[in-house]
């Protein structure tokens, strides 16, 4: 059986939620008091693909938001395979597309799969409005979407099964 070991970038604004989802994708824990990231943070965990039953490897590079693309960030981005750009789902101005730096991600990393993550679904009052512009946000990338709570874990786990299904490897049967 194969084994892909496989780096995925977290993108998004500030305080949308990225090391929150890692964390409690990775350590099954949820943090009350906010940390901000600095520079950037790996974590591992292996997975597999529900359909093909692949192994991958998770590298999982958390970065602090990008105010301004630099050279060092392109080296952050190089040889991943994949981005989940996270969207704080109660500010609008999450999906502004310029803050979270994709066409940089994808211009680095052709062929990348992309996944969103509305996050925070557990301060909103309604999922139905956020979901649709979230869907249509992702849609404008050709990209799957979903919506997630770190807080509660809901949608978690499938998020990253979600991204391990998106990569060409898993394609492949």
């Amino acid at each position: 059986m194969s084994v892909y070991s496989k780096k995925i970038c977290m993108l998004g604004t500030f305080g949308a939620g990225k090391t929150s989802l890692v964390r409690r994708f990775v350590h099954g824990i949820f943090e009350e008091k906010y940390l901000s990231t600095i520079g950037v943070h790996l974590s591992h965990k292996a997975l597999s693909d529900s359909v093909t039953g692949i192994q991958f490897n998770l590298i999982i590079w958390d970065l602090a938001h990008i105010e301004k693309f630099t050279a060092a960030t392109r080296n952050y981005f190089r040889g991943a395979a994949a981005a989940i750009i996270v969207l704080d789902l109660t500010r609008e101005s999450s999906f502004a597309e310029k803050q979270i730096r994709i066409k940089e991600f994808i211009e680095s990393n052709p062929g990348a799969a992309l996944v969103f993550a509305g996050n925070k679904t557990d301060l909103l009052d309604s999922h139905e409005q956020v979901e649709s512009e979230l869907h249509a946000f992702a849609a404008r990338w050709q990209a799957p979407a979903v919506l997630t709570s770190a807080k509660t874990g809901e949608n978690v786990e499938s998020l990253f099964e979600l991204v391990v299904a998106a990569m060409p490897e898993a394609k492949k049967r």
